[in-house]
């Protein structure tokens, strides 16, 4: 109840999202499923989280998820009255297909760590199925089941090749966009359904609030003129995902990732294998971020390269983490 006053529910629906929210945003009500309930069909791997995030902020992003929720609940209360009988759960589709590295940023990963929190917290019940097309990064799984109850793991469908066929064993074919497996088309044609599944895309810079979002380093260093700063991470096997964020406070500074070939013992860059080379960032005081996922097991170095200044020291704030997907869950993927 407390959740409910603080965020006005009975008026959420007349709030107008922000026009980049609106237009770039993805996700829309596309039908019903066998039984009449909602069908949200989300295209998640065309979103820009980045350009969301810098052209909204955390809180309004949330706002509108809160915002899809109750009109997907308000849309049960609609189909038990024309139905004539109680529907009271919803269907959530999620297209991953072109789900990235983009989407690891860890101000993205934080919102979406929030949508299941207030979901299992204040949507009890509400979630008939969460069926993910065409596959889930273990990765991204690891991330969300921290906030996800037993109950609400039992709900998640994961189609392999065949989804397209699949899924129509969920929702009829004229609920669905031709795009994936249905008969809806926009009146050209487009498969897409166009006129009404909202499809994200990059978001045009003319939106940006902001050039950057405030985060929290767990490191700062001084690396000194002619010197570098290594920072070693040790992955245990392939499949996780190493990100990092900094920031400069000087001119400039060379970014790049390295294998070490022998362990325990400092190398130099020569003697390690290139994984990512060295960028030069111009980014005084501007944050940077980078991710990798890491093929093979093995110590990665983040090396901070300031040998060629021969007069200015450069002070670095820096956080390293390493994602790790779900082997449990990755091993059930991989039977599909």
């Amino acid at each position: 109840m407390v959740f409910w006053k603080q965020q006005d529910l009975d008026n959420i629906m007349t709030r107008q999202p922000r026009e980049v929210l609106q237009l770039y945003d993805t996700g829309c009500l596309s039908g019903y499923d066998q039984e009449g309930c909602p069908v949200w069909l989300d295209v998640t791997g065309c979103l820009d989280p980045k350009g969301l995030l810098l052209s909204s902020s955390k809180s309004e992003m949330l706002k509108k998820c809160i915002q899809i929720l109750a009109s997907l609940l308000q849309e049960c209360d609609l189909q038990s009255e024309k139905l004539g009988k109680k529907i009271e759960t919803f269907v959530m589709v999620f297209d991953l297909e072109h789900l990235g590295l983009k989407h690891f940023w860890k101000p993205a990963t934080e919102v979406y760590q929030e949508f299941f929190s207030v979901l299992e917290n204040n949507f009890p019940e509400t979630v008939k199925n969460f069926i993910v097309i065409p596959k889930l990064f273990p990765v991204a799984y690891n991330l969300v089941k921290a906030f996800i109850s037993e109950e609400t793991h039992r709900k998640i469908v994961i189609l392999g090749a065949n989804w397209k066929k699949d899924l129509q064993k969920f929702i009829n074919p004229d609920q669905l966009p031709a795009e994936y497996g249905g008969t809806l088309t926009d009146p050209d044609g487009n498969p897409k359904y166009l006129t009404k599944i909202k499809y994200g895309g990059v978001v045009p810079k003319k939106y940006y609030l902001q050039n950057q979002m405030k985060m929290q380093y767990e490191h700062t260093v001084c690396i000194s003129r002619g010197s570098s700063h290594q920072v070693e991470t040790e992955i245990l096997f392939p499949g996780c995902i190493l990100r990092w964020q900094f920031m400069l406070d000087g001119q400039d500074i060379g970014v790049g990732i390295y294998l070490k070939t022998k362990m325990g013992e400092r190398q130099r860059v020569k003697e390690m294998i290139e994984v990512l080379p060295t960028q030069k960032y111009n980014s005084h005081l501007v944050a940077e971020d980078g991710t990798l996922t890491c093929t093979e097991p093995g110590v990665y170095v983040l090396r901070f390269d300031n040998t060629y200044s021969m007069v200015h020291s450069k002070k670095v704030s820096y956080t390293v983490e390493v994602l790790l997907p779900d082997k449990a869950f990755e091993e059930k993927i991989q039977k599909l």
